[in-house]
């Protein structure tokens, strides 16, 4: 409770201000910082007045500070981890306040969701989307359950295109920089007539790899992606509006197998001398080849009907599909000692409708959701000096409903109540099958010659898991300009089976595990100060996040114990701070602060070190992943304009993470703190149609790991003492050029 007071006196020491900042009367309309506007609750409204804690960032800002994909949004939200997958090159892992999901393996699902102009994307695959074609990226942290759903307990994150209006508009764009960086976007959008708009939107992104592979001499950490968006829009009246979109991503980078952290050994513990730490962070000496396409597609269809000036009918069809086949080298190493080849699909269809009710003082939105969905997988755990391959394989069959409300009440006009609530209800089929072959890998991935061993699981199981989610929040504006709010809301994460379970090892995996659930309260402070001079958002929260789903892998002997277990519960406490204050017309910065502090209260799992194993409870023993305790942010924005010329900018910024733990047990592969110096030299012409930008990212040339794997040599001898970290971009410099017509 003291930290929590600590924490509390953080946001505090901003607030203290309000009195003063609130009656300044001294800045001129022109200078003042712009508002900004969010759909954080299903509706339009302006960010200061949404009793959640929200980062909005423009399209306009990714743009002109050359952000590449939506992990740009770690450096300046609060309290966020976005980046990409370990073994991956696209495949998401977030996490928000502490609350997430770093094991992206099919079945088992995140605890922030990712959305799409409202559509939910259920699989990490495929999800580090690239910036192009965007109108602003959200970020809505602490439970969203009311609105978005079961997966959102860790908070949500919202990519938005603009609609299609205004004169018709060719865009192209390009970037050129280091390691050969070949960016090319191509978007164009028009109104055929009154009624119909069409928009396209072609990108590639290419670039060759930080490291090589120096066994296969292919490029590591590379980038080869192609993405397409198109969008048909009909206004066949002032009250209809329909809108068909589809897209499609297809990654075909060469596979990033990591970095060895320490050498590698045999079953003896003698040195393998091909296996020995690489100089450079971004080489490997993986052998377990260069085969690696992702892709995901998906349409959706909105319709819009607008019955009367209070009174609004939507209706979200959505389809989404998508495969991943690659392979990760654990030990990088040109030996199999431990790798995993793997393959993944899914599909989804999803469907809501909507009711958005908007008065003088009553507003609120209501709706009914449902999902449809499989996702299936396979991979081989090959363990070269064994010569034993462990094939794993099986799918999960999610049906979910729900319905949800929320409704706000101006009580006066100041004060203002909102309640809402969800009720959801999955029904979830897991099929699991593994078992032994003798051999460098199955038949599941073209060794017919495998021979057979014992079937350590080859089962089904069903389950039924339903939630009633609240919210509550009151909201008070002190002053026109200055809002201050509390609330209450819950989040749950739906429970499931584990793709990986060992019946063997683990009997009572068969089971599943059950959904885990954060009780969050929050309390914040919003608004303009100094006549709009400045705009601040802060907030404090405190979390009881109880049967909490960990992934627990354990090798033992030549296999590992893997399980999905709700391993007990914890809390988190924070604040965060974030704004814009603007100095002059042409000078202005943006600034981010954020503090966690997450704890187990208890952690029971299975202790496989004992004979017999037993449950125990190790919560002084366990950290949260992926949670730095502090996070911050600072840029600023210098104009200056040059008449006929156009205008120029420069940005620098800095962000700065402390040290943070890649697992719940603490091993070398956590990370130290580290700062990350970012700066943009941007020319605008005075028409607005074209553009020339110089991005800097990571000018320090930092080395940060952002994920791991994690088989030393001391819990099973015969995984070559695998032990491998993956990394964050290096310095790099890019030239974007850009024109519309």
């Amino acid at each position: 409770m003291k930290s929590f007071l600590k924490a509390a006196l953080l946001a505090g020491a901003a607030w203290s201000v309000v009195p003063t900042l609130a009656f300044a009367q001294s800045a001129a309309d022109d200078v003042a910082v712009e508002e900004v506007t969010v759909t954080a609750r299903r509706r339009e409204e302006s960010l200061k007045d949404v009793p959640v804690a929200v980062t909005a960032v423009s399209g306009e800002r990714l743009e002109v500070t050359g952000a590449v994909d939506i992990t740009t949004l770690q450096q300046s939200t609060p309290n966020l981890t976005v980046q990409v997958a370990r073994g991956s090159n696209s495949t998401l892992i977030s996490f928000i306040r502490g609350v997430g999901q770093q094991d992206p393996l099919w079945g088992f699902e995140p605890g922030v969701g990712l959305y799409i102009d409202d559509v939910y994307i259920a699989r990490p695959q495929a999800a580090v989307l690239d910036i192009f074609d965007v109108q602003r990226l959200e970020v809505l942290r602490g439970p969203q359950g009311t609105l978005y759903g079961r997966n959102t307990i860790g908070g949500a994150i919202k990519y938005v295109t603009a609609k299609i209006e205004g004169e018709p508009e060719l865009k192209l764009k390009a970037n050129v920089g280091s390691y050969d960086q070949r960016d090319f976007v191509a978007s164009g959008k028009a109104m055929v007539n009154d009624y119909l708009g069409v928009g396209l939107t072609w990108a590639t992104f290419n670039r060759d790899g930080f490291g090589k592979n120096l066994t296969t001499g292919a490029e590591h950490y590379d980038k080869d992606v192609v993405a397409a968006r198109g969008t048909i829009e009909l206004t066949p009246t002032d009250n209809l509006f329909f809108r068909l979109s589809g897209d499609i991503v297809t990654d075909r980078s060469n596979p990033r197998h990591g970095h060895r952290e320490v050498p590698g050994l045999n079953v003896l513990g003698q040195p393998i001398p091909t296996a020995t730490v690489l100089d450079d962070v971004y080489d490997t000496r993986a052998g377990a080849g260069d085969k690696n396409h992702v892709e995901a597609r998906g349409v959706s269809f909105l319709g819009e009907w607008k019955a009367s000036d209070t009174l609004t009918f939507k209706s979200i069809t959505a389809y989404r599909a998508g495969e991943t086949e690659g392979v990760i080298d654990f030990d990088n190493e040109p030996a199999a000692l431990l790798d995993i080849p793997a393959r993944y699909n899914d599909h989804q269809f999803t469907q809501e409708f909507q009711a958005l009710y908007t008065s003088d003082r009553l507003q609120g939105v209501f709706g009914l959701y449902y999902l449809n969905a499989t996702a299936a997988g396979a991979f081989d755990t090959v363990v070269g000096q064994a010569n034993l391959s462990i094939a794993t394989a099986g799918h999960v069959d999610t049906k979910s409903y729900s319905a949800f409300a929320d409704v706000s009440y101006d009580v006066t006009d100041q004060l203002s109540i909102s309640v809402g609530g969800r009720y959801t209800k999955d029904k979830k089929t897991g099929q699991v099958y593994r078992q032994n072959f003798t051999g460098l890998k199955s038949p599941l991935f073209g060794n017919p010659t495998a021979i057979p061993g014992l079937v350590r699981s080859n089962f089904t199981s069903s389950d039924t898991y339903e939630r009633f989610t609240p919210r509550v929040s009151i909201s008070y504006d002190i002053t026109p300009d200055v809002t201050t709010y509390a609330s209450f809301s819950q989040g749950f994460k739906s429970g499931g089976f584990d793709m990986r379970a060992d019946a063997i090892l683990t009997p009572t995996s068969i089971n599943g595990y059950d959904p885990e659930k954060v009780d969050s309260y929050e309390a914040g402070l919003k608004g303009n100060f100094l006549d709009g001079r400045l705009s601040l958002n802060s907030a404090v929260f405190y979390s009881k996040y109880k049967d909490q789903q960990v992934t627990l892998q354990t090798p033992v002997g030549a296999s590992i114990a893997s399980q999905v277990a709700n391993v007990g519960k914890s809390h988190i406490y924070g604040a965060e701070l974030e704004g814009v204050a603007r100095f002059t017309q042409d000078i202005f910065a943006n600034f981010s602060l954020g503090y966690t502090k997450a704890e187990f209260d208890e952690y029971r799992a299975l202790d496989l070190t004992r004979t017999p194993p037993v449950v125990r409870d190790f919560a002084d023993e366990r950290v949260f992943q992926n949670t730095p305790k502090w996070n911050g942010s600072v840029s600023l924005t210098w104009r200056h304009d040059l008449g006929d010329h156009g205008s120029i900018a420069f940005i620098p910024s800095a962000s700065y993470r402390s040290s943070f733990n890649m697992f719940e047990v603490p091993s070398i592969l956590d990370q130290d703190s580290y700062w990350l110096l970012d700066a943009s030299l941007v020319w605008t012409s005075a028409n607005d149609r074209y553009r020339v930008g110089l991005h800097g990212k990571n000018l320090g040339d930092e080395e940060y790991r952002v994920g791991g794997y994690n088989f030393p040599q001391t819990a099973g001898v015969l995984f070559g003492n695998s032990v491998t970290g993956y990394y964050g971009p290096p310095r790099t410099v890019t030239v974007s050029l850009e024109a519309k017509f």
